[in-house]
């Protein structure tokens, strides 16, 4: 028997979070009777979405993203916020799997019945997040959490979707990496709201020091304009030290932009990139799924390799051809 969207809307609204983990399912499954029945929910529970504080938590390999964020959301938790966490984790290129493991990186987190964590698969989707990352933060919003931590793929300087679907950017560095050099880089260092030098405790606590000198000294070259500088503050997750301070900076300059009604003119923006990426997306699903699609790449393919033409004028040639047929 099919689960009426009123029920699942129902559920989600009370806080259920294993109807909540059901309908971020529906909303990343491919089968186009999912995808129907997802964006049903959505369109009805829009009204109650919107309400919560989204911050990209991003950062490379290595540096301590789900520590941060388990120690970031305990604190939270126990000042009576209740949170979501959604990891995306690379997937791979050959098999397209997900590992998925972040949850298990917060357990401590992820036995509070005041937070919600999903690791999700990137699917090959750019920019640090999942595909539909943006419906999923909108599932959370209607069920209640306050605030909402997207831990991004974290992959150098593709991050800038995460960026562009979320409130505050936090950038993590960690010592003796040379990730101190990143701050001379045009790309992901403009966007961080907040940079965060992790480890920085033991024997580590020098370095990275010296780290959080070296990245205000390189904000200063690439963010001349104090007023969008952002803060370097040094945290210690396995010791919770500056866990509080990195909040109050998140806190506080959230609440400097409500003010000053940015907020309300980045959710629309927001909105307005997601109706782009989804024009795209469905665009590509039109014509992934046209009859003649594989028979005209087959001989696209077998003309560019037989004379060399250019790769974009042969992909436009293709794409025409295709539309005229539809």
């Amino acid at each position: 028997m099919r689960i009426t969207s009123e029920k699942y809307i129902q559920e989600i609204q009370s806080g259920s979070r294993l109807w909540l983990a059901r309908a971020i399912t529906l909303t990343e499954s491919t089968r186009p009777e999912h995808r129907a029945e997802a964006e049903e929910i959505l369109a009805k529970l829009l009204p109650t979405c919107g309400n919560s504080l989204r911050i990209a938590i991003s950062g490379p390999p290595g540096v301590g993203k789900s520590s941060f964020i388990e120690s970031l959301g305990l604190f939270l938790v126990k000042s009576g916020k209740k949170i979501a966490v959604l990891a995306i984790d690379p997937s791979s290129p050959i098999t397209g799997g997900s590992i998925l493991g972040d949850k298990t990186r917060m357990e401590e987190l992820a036995k509070s019945d005041f937070c919600f964590i999903r690791p999700s698969p990137s699917s090959g989707a750019l920019g640090g997040v999942a595909r539909h990352t943006r419906e999923t933060i909108l599932l959370c919003e209607a069920a209640g959490y306050e605030v909402i931590l997207i831990e991004t793929v974290g992959i150098g300087q593709s991050e800038v979707l995460a960026a562009s679907m979320t409130d505050l950017f936090v950038q993590l560095h960690q010592p003796l990496s040379g990730d101190e050099l990143q701050g001379l880089k045009k790309g992901v260092m403009e966007l961080a709201d907040l940079i965060v030098v992790t480890k920085a405790d033991g024997e580590t606590k020098p370095a990275a020091e010296i780290a959080r000198n070296d990245l205000l000294r390189a904000v200063s070259l690439t963010r001349t304009d104090d007023s969008t500088r952002p803060d370097v503050i040094l945290v210690s997750s396995h010791k919770c030290q500056g866990i509080q301070e990195a909040w109050k900076h998140m806190d506080h300059l959230a609440e400097q932009r409500k003010k000053l009604g940015f907020f309300e003119t980045k959710r629309k923006q927001q909105t307005r990139e997601w109706l782009s990426q989804e024009i795209s997306n469905e665009l590509e699903s039109l014509l992934n799924s046209h009859p003649k699609f594989n028979s005209t790449l087959q001989r696209t393919r077998d003309e560019v390799d037989r004379s060399g033409e250019h790769c974009g004028r042969a992909a436009r040639t293709l794409i025409r051809s295709l539309l005229k047929t539809t």
